[in-house]
């Protein structure tokens, strides 16, 4: 694997005080004969040898007391390197941070307008705060069937229609790495006097170069939620929640956020997520310019396999690598494990799309092993074309017949598949990767739904949460309203 030698990890220290300070407690730990707090391991790695470099927040890297007030001083810096009024460092990923937002916004039975390709972390913290969702559709790309993103007058719709909704959430961008207009966005949303709030878990990198799209605060967005872990040197399950309180209340946010946070959070997480946000702050546009050539030639050398479409131009994260297979005849899925055995593995495929997630730890020689990677597998795999996709498998209008938080805590049965069909669902699944929900608590069976998850699970997509991942049974409310 290649390796940047352009960084030295510890010239950030000097503007990361959280970072600092855990590379000072793992010299302490070192030192220490024998401590006495949590984690149990006691710094000790005899015992499992999976915990090296592992240090609690509170009794190892700062007091229990937050005598030092490391963490304060990150988020501050990383709320202020952003345009934020509040940052908070999550080790729950975005999972957390969007079960934050729903707690955040209003009261249970509220409704909130919500992307249809939303994550199901964000269903669920519906099902946490007892909202109900207002879905919108995506556009859909015409050539890939994929989601282009959200119009704004869908969502300008979905409010006139919801006179009393009090929010809007949106992922943006998607999964696949197109993005909407979210400065018009915002305008729609504040026009109609609530919030915008951002799934940004994909692009923790928007707005530290010129030639990529501004973040979604920057957009006019209230509150932004990105992964670190996914997109920029984070230790996983690090993630940020970045807000703006014109619209929200401070001290909801925080409730939300220590309502569904662990009170012992891993320092290394914490510390990298300080060391990620130094990085953009010192060395983000250079490193970032470098990537952004190299993809810009990836981009290249894919669009000259024959039936490869690469989705590219505006609206297109010019950091994402995702193309499409119809044309080839190949089918994804084969092609990734090709590719895991080759060593070098991809974030997701399905038979018509596969996605390369790009960040700074790229350069020209992993971009050019890819792509050499990639031509080579095609080749060999290599069939008959196929029409592309009206629709991606997980872009499905969903009937809504209950509430999310009432069908979650419903009574349920569980019953064949065939037979669920008009019935309830009282369980969320969905094809994984992307997490997007085809089917969720409230909402109707329907002949399509389960003719798209049994379609992706044959085409040997991990169909995930079901309660029997085989999909043989499903689980449905017992008494339909």
């Amino acid at each position: 694997m290649s390796r940047r030698a352009d960084v030295d990890p510890l010239g950030l220290t000097d503007d990361a005080p959280l970072l600092r300070a855990y590379f000072d407690a793992l010299d302490r730990q070192a030192a220490t004969e024998h401590p006495f707090f949590t984690p149990g391991h006691h710094g000790s790695t005899s015992l499992t040898g999976v915990v090296a470099g592992d240090t609690s927040l509170v009794g190892g890297i700062d007091t229990i007391k937050f005598k030092h007030g490391w963490l304060a001083q990150a988020e501050r810096k990383s709320a202020d390197l952003f345009g934020a009024d509040v940052c908070r460092f999550s080790v729950g990923g975005s999972t957390h941070c969007n079960q934050t937002l729903a707690l955040a916004v209003g009261r249970p039975g509220d409704t909130v307008v919500v992307a249809r390709t939303a994550h199901r972390s964000v269903l669920l913290g519906l099902v946490l705060a007892g909202l109900t969702p207002a879905w919108v559709q995506p556009e859909l790309d015409a050539a890939t069937g994929l989601s282009a993103g959200f119009a704004p007058q869908r969502v300008a719709d979905a409010l006139a229609a919801n006179p009393g909704a009090v929010a809007v959430f949106l992922s943006d961008p998607s999964y696949v790495g197109t993005y909407s207009d979210l400065r018009e966005h915002a305008r729609v949303a504040h026009d109609a006097g609530v919030p915008l709030l951002v799934d940004a878990a994909w692009s923790a990198y928007f707005g530290f170069h010129p030639d990529l799209p501004e973040h979604a605060l920057g957009a006019g967005a209230d509150a932004m939620v990105t992964s670190a872990h996914k997109t920029l040197p984070a230790y996983s399950q690090g993630a940020l929640l970045l807000a703006r309180t014109d619209r929200i209340s401070a001290a909801r946010l925080a409730r939300a956020y220590d309502a569904t946070h662990t009170t012992s959070p891993a320092g290394a997480i914490m510390a990298s997520l300080d060391g990620a946000r130094a990085l953009l702050a010192l060395h983000g546009e250079r490193l970032l310019g470098s990537v952004l050539s190299g993809v810009a030639g990836a981009r290249d050398r894919l669009r000259a396999i024959p039936g490869v479409h690469v989705l590219e131009g505006p609206g297109v994260d010019p950091l994402k690598l995702t193309i499409t297979l119809p044309g080839t005849g190949a089918h994804g899925v084969e092609i990734e494990e090709d590719l895991i055995n080759a060593g070098v593995p991809v974030e997701m495929a399905d038979r018509d799309t596969i996605v390369a997630v790009v960040t700074v730890a790229d350069d020209a020689e992993s971009l050019r092993r890819l792509t050499d990677e990639l031509s080579d597998s095609i080749e060999r795999r290599r069939g008959t074309p196929r029409r592309p996709p009206t629709a991606a498998g997980w872009i499905l209008a969903p009937t809504v017949m209950l509430p999310p938080r009432d069908a979650f805590f419903g009574s349920s049965e569980t019953v064949a598949t065939a037979d669920a069909v008009g019935r309830i669902s009282a369980e969320l699944i969905a094809p994984y990767p992307p997490g997007v929900p085809v089917l969720a608590p409230g909402e109707l069976v329907t002949r399509e739904a389960i003719s798209a998850l049994t379609g992706a699970q044959a085409d040997g997509v991990r169909i995930a949460y079901a309660g029997d991942p085989r999909l043989r049974t499903l689980e449905v409310l017992q008494h339909a309203p």
